[in-house]
This record gives structure tokens, sequence and C-alpha cells, in this order.
């Protein structure tokens, strides 16, 4: 009997060493896959980081393949096992969970002055559409509201692939028209002072509501008075762009994870990946349209240059109507707002653009403070040149801490001081 348990605990124990083995392989591999630029301060860390992102993605893709759970739903389990502990709010900060319109929200009330009208913030967090949460972003709002004398509102949107498009959207604007009926009298914050804010994805939901807003103008509610797009994710017509191709392979954001986003929050079809990559979801005459706005050549000299090695930019390629009405979401503006047209666009409050040298959202960024300043739109534009896709939430992490991190912050804070 001894023998016995002995080879089932001796055999389970391989088991498990050859499944650490085949993790440990995968994520090496992925790993080596990144490419992290001279540029970038603290590479050592940034590549730690990466691996950690990378290790949890694999285990999950494991996980999921074996029918056990998810991959979204282990990275968001093992990520909010990892998030601080909630802490009592800071001194001269209140703050409170509530629901707007069905909504959840978080708000932070900075309790100096309160007999003054306040300016507001409402602000949608990052992660692809898929990840992310009022919890993770806790922090980045206290420090807004904090450093602002803000009341910041964080919303907790529906995440997709459970709530695909356009049902994160819906939620963003039914919290901000909501907040915005209610400011005065509920939270002592001036309507004509509230702007919209937050980073990739949640950038993405802040211009799309922004020209959602603008398109149906009743006079009923005050627009928000400005927008605050750190690294926002703008346009699914083109992962060609120069950005695209230089930083293809630097953490925190591949090219391809950038369709495989776009694509939880459209459709969950990941068979189509590597033609959307291509651009085939693209009709001739749309890319004829497009490409006045998305020409390399409106870039600055000094973003246009050319890969050495890796990712090529792809001559034109055919198109592919089937997958076009499959994906064809993904060229409305409330997707794609940087195809916008003029009369919408002109319209759009002042706004704060920051970017990050290594991060294939760049460009996007880029054109799209173009586009809006050549329109006569108040545009102040902020680059971070040593920074990556993610930084922004890296400005308070002790170790972690990145100094363009710092940067971001302490600038998105600056022009939020302004409004």
């Amino acid at each position: 009997m001894y023998i016995g348990t002995a080879i089932l605990i001796i055999g389970f124990a391989a088991l498990v060493a050859a499944f650490c083995l085949l993790c440990v392989g995968l994520v090496y591999s992925e790993a080596m896959n990144s490419e992290i630029p001279p540029g970038i301060v603290h590479r050592r860390k940034l590549h730690a980081l990466h691996c950690v992102f990378v290790g949890t993605a694999v285990l999950g893709q494991i996980l999921e393949r074996l029918g056990l759970c998810s991959q979204v739903g282990f990275t968001r389990w093992l990520f909010g096992l990892a998030a601080p502990r909630k802490q009592p709010p800071p001194p001269g900060l209140h703050i409170k969970d509530l629901t707007f319109s069905g909504v959840p929200v978080r708000v932070y009330q900075p309790t100096a002055s309160p007999s003054q009208l306040k300016r507001g913030l409402l602000y949608f967090h990052g992660g692809g559409w898929i990840f992310g949460s009022i919890e993770s972003y806790d922090a980045v709002c206290q420090h807004i509201a904090t450093e602002t004398d803000t009341t910041v509102v964080s919303v907790g949107y529906r995440l997709a692939p459970e709530h695909r498009f356009p049902a994160p959207l819906d939620d963003c604007e039914a919290a901000t028209c909501h907040f915005l009926s209610v400011a005065r009298r509920d939270f002592g914050v001036d309507p004509r002072r509230v702007a919209m804010g937050g980073d990739s994805a949640g950038g993405n939901l802040v211009a799309a509501l922004s020209q959602r807003l603008t398109k149906r103008r009743d006079g009923r509610l005050v627009p928000p008075c400005a927008l605050v797009l750190i690294y926002p994710v703008l346009q699914m017509a083109d992962f060609n762009l120069p950005s695209y191709l230089q930083n293809h392979a630097v953490p925190m954001l591949f090219r391809a994870r950038m369709a495989f986003y776009y694509l939880q929050y459209l459709s969950g079809d990941m068979s189509i990946c590597t033609d959307v990559l291509e651009g085939k979801h693209v009709p001739p005459e749309l890319r004829l349209r497009y490409r006045k706005w998305l020409d390399p050549a409106n870039l600055p000299p000094e973003f246009r240059r050319v890969p050495q090695r890796g990712v090529q930019r792809q001559a034109d390629v055919a198109y592919d109507s089937e997958l076009y009405h499959m994906v064809k979401e993904s060229l409305h503006p409330d997707v794609s707002p940087l195809l916008s047209e003029d009369d919408v666009l002109c319209l759009t409050p002042p706004t704060f653009i920051l970017t990050c040298e290594y991060d294939v959202l760049r460009d996007e960024g880029v054109l799209f403070q173009k586009r809006l300043k050549d329109l006569g739109v108040d545009v102040t534009w902020y680059h971070v040149p040593d920074g990556f896709h993610g930084i922004f939430c890296f400005f308070n992490k002790g170790a972690l801490s990145f100094p363009g991190g710092q940067r971001a912050m302490e600038e998105t804070v600056n022009y939020i001081k302004t409004l």
C-alpha cells in the first residue's frame, strides 16, 4: 500500500513539474519575443513586469483549454488578488460608492472649501474594454482628486466579452448624463466645469462619448468642458501606422494584442485577427477616404522612420467583404472616433492628449491632435519620450514606478487644474 501511495505521489509531482516547465517554457518564449528599446528608463523592470503579465496570460490560456475557466476570467481574478487592499481615504478626501442610472461609480470628493463650487472629472478606466475596474484605478483617482481639488467620478462600466459594444459606451453615457444633471445639487460641482478623462480604452470611450453627446445636443445638459485623453485608442482602420510597426513588440501593448482587444469588444471572433491586422476589413473607397486622416506624412518627421527589422508596412491588401460585414462597427465613430467627419470633430471641447514614444497607439494620438488643431480646437499635447503604454498607472508604485509615469501624471494634473 505504501509503495502504491509513493508511486501516486511521485506521479503527481512529475505532472506538476511538467506543467510548471511547460508554463516556464511558454513564458520564456513569449517574453523573448518582446523588444524593449534602449530609450526606456528601467528596462529590466519593464521586462520583469512583462514576464508577469505574459505568465498570467499563458496560464490562463492553458486553464481555458483545459475547460477550467476562461483566460479573461482567470486574469481578472488574479489581478484582483494582487490589487492593494482598500485603505481609509486620506485626509481631505471623502470617498463613497454609488450608482448612477444603474452604473456603479466611486465618487472622490475633496472636503476643502465646501462652500465653493468645484470642478468635476468623470474618469473611464483603461484595460482594453475587458480588464480594469474602479478598484484597480482607485490610487489614480484619489491622486487626481487630491492634487487638483476636483470631484472625480470613477465609472465602473460593463466589460467585454460578456458585454460587448456598445454596452461600455452606453454605461459611460448614462453615468455622465446622470452626474451632469445632479452635479450642482448633490455634489457641489459646477456642471460647466465637468470634464471627461480616461486612459487607453477609457480614452476611446471619452472621445466616442464626446462625439455622441455633440451629435444630440438638446440644451438640457451642459456638455463636458474638456477631454483628457491618456494614450487613447482611436481607430481600427490601420494597424500599420509607423508606431504600430516600430513598437509592435514593445510591452505593455503588442500590435497583435490591440487587435485582440478590439475583437473582444466587437465580435469575440479571434480567427480573423490576422486579416484585421492586414486591413482586409476596410473597403477600398473607405481606405481612400481615411487616407487624408491616417497618412503617415501627417506625422512629425521623427515619427515616420521605418523599422529596420520586424513588422514592415503592408502594401495595399485585398478587400474581404465578408470580413467587413463581420466587423463593420469597427469603422463607426463610436468605435473609431478618429474617423469622424470634420463637422463633428470641430465641436470637440478643449482637449488634452498624452502620447508615449514606445506605444503602438502613439501615432493615432498624434494624428488626432493634428486634426483637432487644424479644425480650430484648443489642444494641449504632451509627449513622453521615454514612455510606453500603461506608464500612466505606474506613477506611485514604489519600486515599480517609472519616471515617465510620474511626469505623465504631473502634466495631466497640471492641465486639469486649468479647467
